[in-house]
């Protein structure tokens, strides 16, 4: 009965895996023996199976040298050659972009100065035409004054 209840400890500490190797042989040996305690004869297969698979030895020889090396070379080459050719045509369109963005800017200044120009004129002929209105109201002044002193 002491050895079940200790069992049962290792078993969650196995479960947990918290187990020294010591206490997992001391498992193993547990459950490979003829009689065990009822509650714990579940375990048994588990343990049974291990206890195999430990045996088992993989037999197959197992190639040194991968065949598909040669694919990873021609994969990596192209993989290069679409990086250079991406670069280029990237670089190329950007070039293309400042300067077309040059070109819209040297357009907006253009505008600019032709209607600065439009405006200064517009300015300057507004100026004009209120010197012609200040002559205009001296003669209506010189007007009224005639007309009411008659």
């Amino acid at each position: 009965m002491e050895l079940d209840k200790k069992i049962e400890v290792l078993l969650e500490k196995y479960f947990e895996a918290n187990t020294t190797l010591a206490e997992e042989k001391l498992l193993r040996d547990y459950f490979a023996q003829d009689t065990i305690a009822e509650h714990l004869e579940a375990y048994r297969s588990m343990f049974g199976y291990f206890n195999k698979a430990k045996v088992d030895v993989y037999t197959k020889q197992v190639p040194l040298k991968p065949r598909r090396n040669v694919n990873f070379r021609w994969l990596s080459v192209a993989a290069s050659v679409i990086v250079v050719i991406g670069l280029y045509f990237g670089q190329l369109g950007y070039r293309n972009y400042q300067e077309q963005k040059q070109l819209e800017q040297e357009q907006a200044r253009y505008a600019y100065q032709q209607t600065k120009k439009a405006l200064n004129l517009l300015a300057e002929n507004f100026g004009k035409g209120t010197q012609k209105m200040a002559y205009l109201k001296t003669f209506e002044v010189s007007k009224d004054k005639i007309y009411n002193e008659n």
